[in-house]
């Protein structure tokens, strides 16, 4: 089987990822900033190592034996997507890395310029990338279930019976559990077809708001609000989880909740419905089997102390 290099794996989507790929049979490789990321954990054999975006050295390294490479957006970064892409595809490239896999963790555009920002920059990436030299895949996951779990929502379902989310009541989406785009992301490997192509990813339905709260409330056993809030109070949320992991500068904390308002207030109103995706175009592009937010509610944790600092995002 193959030897995968999985960056940003100590993040949520880099956990899923080296669980799907043990699962599947393959040797994951997992890059940190940080030396022995996994002690005390399930993954602590996992081959590690010490690696930073910026450095061009140390990513060689991880590139360096790897078959594939695996590569998730990071959350907070702001260095141009098409710089980035093309910097690591050709440092892959040069390591001989057989597919480079890029996660860019949402929605991609499916048509030309114009484009909200952080959308746009992800068609900008992916050209960059297929101009790199690395035989490269790319899949836009839209909405992750596993964001409920976040220190910024799992609260308020758990503590206060709400579900608190910057969704209109009609924005409907295909939600997607993180171990499913890791399936989707493993799939890719072994498809010469799907060289130099990239999908946006969905789960298998298409939902809105109040089915999100009423699928809640069957598997809490209780009655979970749907309680909107609007996007410039969700920036204040998101903000405020980061605060308490340290990952957002407070210098950077004001433009950061004005970058999240805006993005949500772009997805309630734009017409291109970033959040929904052609189920039936993915699954005969990807037959991959997907989960239903029920049958993933059902096998999380819903009961264990919310005042535990959770994951905020990544």
């Amino acid at each position: 089987m193959a030897i995968v290099t999985v960056m940003g794996a100590t993040g949520r989507q880099g956990m899923a990822q080296i669980r799907q790929l043990l699962a599947a049979g393959h040797t994951p490789r997992a890059v940190s900033r940080r030396e022995n990321p996994f002690a005390g954990t399930p993954f602590e054999t996992v081959e590690t190592v010490t690696a930073n975006l910026a450095d061009d050295a140390s990513m060689a390294r991880a590139f360096r034996g790897a078959d594939f490479v695996f590569h998730t957006q990071p959350y907070l970064d702001i260095t141009p997507r098409s710089e980035m892409l093309t910097r690591l595809g050709q440092l892959a490239a040069r390591e001989n890395v057989k597919r480079f896999v890029w996660n860019t963790s949402c929605w991609i555009p499916e048509r030309g310029p114009g484009d909200y920002g952080i959308y746009s920059a992800n068609t900008d990436g992916l050209n960059a990338l297929f101009r790199s030299g690395v035989p490269a895949t790319v899949l836009g996951p839209i909405l992750f279930m596993d964001n409920l779990l976040t220190d910024w929502a799992r609260p308020f379902i758990v503590n206060e019976d709400r579900y608190v989310y910057p969704h209109q009541p009609h924005l409907a989406a295909n939600w997607i559990s993180l171990d499913d785009v890791a399936k989707c992301m493993i799939a890719c490997l072994d498809r010469p077809d799907l060289e130099g192509s990239w999908l946006n990813l969905g789960g298998p339905e298409r939902i809105e708001p109040p089915k999100v709260a009423e699928i809640l409330s069957e598997t809490l056993g209780r009655q979970i609000k749907y309680d909107p809030c609007t996007p410039e109070e969700f920036g204040e949320y998101l903000v405020s989880a980061f605060a308490k992991s340290g990952d957002v500068p407070e210098a950077y904390a004001d433009a950061y909740k004005a970058r999240v308002a805006e993005f949500y207030a772009f997805n309630n109103s734009s017409p291109l419905k970033p959040f929904e995706v052609d189920i039936d175009f993915q699954m005969n592009r990807l037959p991959v089997e997907l989960e239903t937010l029920s049958h993933w509610c059902a096998r999380q944790d819903w009961t264990a102390s919310s005042e535990v600092l959770r994951a905020p995002a990544g």
